[in-house]
């Protein structure tokens, strides 16, 4: 297995445009690890590529099984949601992988694979950008959810506090304020882990 790089921010931050950016680029040639979640898919979503779409069922049967790396649940204004990251196999390929995750999911990746193959894309955007962002993105759904999307923005400055941003080790921020200039510094610090993981 090569290095896993974890895409963490808060909501609104272009965590899957910088997702799809570094995806996409030929040059780095990483590999996506797609999530899995018991929500209902967003207009515009696919399944096995945005995440997996399972019912709670299915997380309780793959959790069963040993497979569940970790779990995440957010009790929403439209009931009970679960985010995990699961062994599928997606992590036995050598190459480097490429996901977004949370704190959560970066710290239990770590415990598993080792904090040296577990490397952390932290984007950081100003608060007023970001809830225009994610009020953009929620106006172009079918039938906005403007309640939740409250709810993610406040849940953000509890679960991404100044303190747990430093114990769970990082130290880098990338500014997303300007795309291009962003992913191009993500991209030169990518490359430079690979290389120094080559050496």
């Amino acid at each position: 297995m090569g290095i896993i790089f974890c895409i963490i921010g808060k909501s609104g931050s272009g965590k899957d445009s910088v997702f799809r950016a570094l995806y996409g680029d030929a040059g780095l040639g990483l590999q996506a690890v797609t999530l899995y979640t018991t929500r209902p898919a967003r207009q515009g979503e696919r399944d096995g590529v945005d995440y997996h779409f399972i019912t709670e069922p299915e997380l309780s049967r793959l959790d069963r099984e040993g497979r569940v790396i970790e779990q995440r649940r957010y009790d929403t204004v439209r009931g009970t949601w679960y985010y995990c990251t699961v062994d599928d196999g997606q992590f036995a390929s050598g190459g480097n992988l490429l996901l977004v995750a949370t704190l959560e999911a970066f710290s239990s990746l770590k415990k598993r694979f080792g904090k040296n193959r577990v490397q952390p894309i932290y984007l950081e955007v100003e608060d007023g950008i970001r809830l225009q962002r994610a009020l953009n993105r929620e106006k172009r759904q079918g039938t906005p959810d403007y309640e939740e999307l409250c709810r993610r923005f406040l849940a953000d400055s509890r679960d991404f506090s100044a303190q747990k941003l430093l114990e769970a080790g990082i130290k880098r921020k990338f500014s997303n304020r300007v795309f291009g200039r962003c992913v191009g510094t993500i991209r030169s610090a990518i490359l430079k882990e690979i290389k120094k993981d080559y050496v």
